[in-house]
């Protein structure tokens, strides 16, 4: 990556800076993710996650590091329903796995050499008993001995750590009031723990990447879409994490990624750029027409800043924005990025609303937003009493025609616009009975 595209890449991740500071993210590491060669990359880029003021709960799994201390003490183990049935020597061995597993994590964690991007992180790592379980019992004549479920999650302890800038690490082993240990699973652990915090983001990074309808990766999905594939998907592993997703979409959750460890950098890729690297699965799929409020100004500036900066868009300052921040309406995409704005303004003869400042960011062009916001910003007029939109534009004359207005000259502009007509620009004028 040269110079000028570093640069233009830092700027378009701002927004997502922004947008997850301070936020909640909870993010499972399978026990393969935690084999794979870039294992170190991964908590750097967990730990990066950090420095930007996310506030990370970090789950852990362990199957395969259970299954090979399983094999050095010549022990066999069954699963039934996806579910390991856990014999206190079995136990034994589940205790031994997700200890020197989660030491792994606190090691790489703790990292602070010069050479590393890991210097100067100093990120204080928090565990401890956040998770009360009770014994799965007997199924279908099947006793699962010491698997074990989820009873109740400290998110009072959890929170009290987040909020003191710790990252919070849980590992899949949960305690009884009696002081017996149970073997979990790092899924229901992470989800449980997503909707009792009520997360932002569930994060599942597994060898499980993204959804794909043949070579076709689904970036996103409803949850009408995620019923749909959960009838028809025969992966046990995507099943699993599809109803792991469906189950914290119902309890709460906002959005749930499925992230693939295999891809470098995938993670970042996820969170900070538009395409992403997984396929994101959201409660609320649709995009979002509100009026703007004084949090929107900074999401309104990146998003008309461009098209000032070509003339399309007459310059506004933060200060204007902000003085007149209540004639904006905003399109918000369901990851809360600002992606469409306009605004109406009151005229002096009551019966015009001069529309202006509209915008619509060009990766989301053709959607069919603009028209929506459009149809919007009409029922406003009309809501209070105008009769007629007036707009003046220098690139987009076609749209304005397309969607129903007539070209008009500056005498039809209220004395107020006729004497503020900037003619060195030279904006034609557009109007439409409403």
């Amino acid at each position: 990556m040269n110079e000028k595209n570093y640069v233009e890449f830092f700027r378009q991740t701002s927004p997502y800076i922004h947008a997850h500071r301070g936020k909640t993210f909870v993010i499972a590491l399978s026990g393969d993710a935690l084999l794979a060669r870039n294992f170190h990359s991964m908590i750097h880029d967990i730990a990066l996650l950090q420095s930007l003021g996310i506030r990370i709960v970090l789950v852990h799994g362990a199957r395969p590091q259970i299954n090979h201390r399983l094999r050095l003490s010549e022990l066999n183990s069954t699963f039934v329903q996806n579910i390991r049935v856990t014999d206190p020597a079995s136990m034994q061995c589940v205790k031994e796995a997700i200890g020197s597993t989660r030491f792994a994590i606190e090691s790489e964690l703790s990292m602070g050499l010069p050479d590393s991007p890991m210097h100067g992180s100093h990120i204080r790592v928090v565990g401890g008993n956040f998770i009360t379980a009770k014994p799965y019992g007997v199924e279908e004549g099947i006793d699962f001995q010491r698997a074990g479920h989820i009873r109740r999650v400290d998110t009072t302890a959890i929170n009290q750590q987040l909020s003191h800038g710790a990252l919070v690490l849980i590992s899949p082993i949960g305690f009884s009031p009696t002081g017996e240990a149970f073997n979990l699973s790092f899924q229901d652990i992470a989800t449980h723990v997503a909707i009792s915090l009520q997360a932002e983001k569930l994060i599942f990074i597994s060898q499980a990447s993204a959804i794909k309808d043949g070579e076709k990766i689904l970036r996103s999905l409803s949850l009408p879409q995620l019923a749909e594939l959960q009838e028809t998907t025969k992966d046990s592993e995507h099943a699993d994490l599809l109803g792991a997703a469906s189950y914290a979409c119902h309890g709460g959750v906002q959005r749930v990624h499925l992230v693939g460890y295999e891809q470098d950098g995938a993670l970042l890729s996820e969170l900070f750029t538009r395409e992403g690297s997984g396929t994101l699965i959201m409660k609320q799929c649709a995009e979002i027409i509100r009026s703007a409020n004084i949090e929107d100004v900074g999401g309104i500036l990146n998003l008309i800043a461009p098209l000032e900066e070509r003339s399309v868009l007459v310059k506004r300052s933060r200060e204007l924005l902000e003085n007149e921040i209540s004639q904006f309406r905003v399109v918000v995409h369901p990851e809360g990025l600002i992606i469409g704005c306009a605004a109406l303004y009151p005229t002096t003869n009551e019966v015009d609303g001069e529309l202006a400042c509209v915008a619509i960011h060009e990766e989301f062009h053709a959607q069919g937003i603009g028209a929506r916001l459009l149809n919007q910003i009409e029922q406003d007029a009309r809501n209070i009493g105008m009769s007629q939109l007036l707009v003046m534009t220098t690139k987009a004359a076609h749209w304005f025609l397309e969607k129903g207005f007539s070209e008009a000259n500056i005498r039809d502009l209220p004395e107020n616009k006729q004497s503020m007509y900037n003619y060195q620009r030279n904006a034609r004028i557009f109007r439409k009975a409403i």
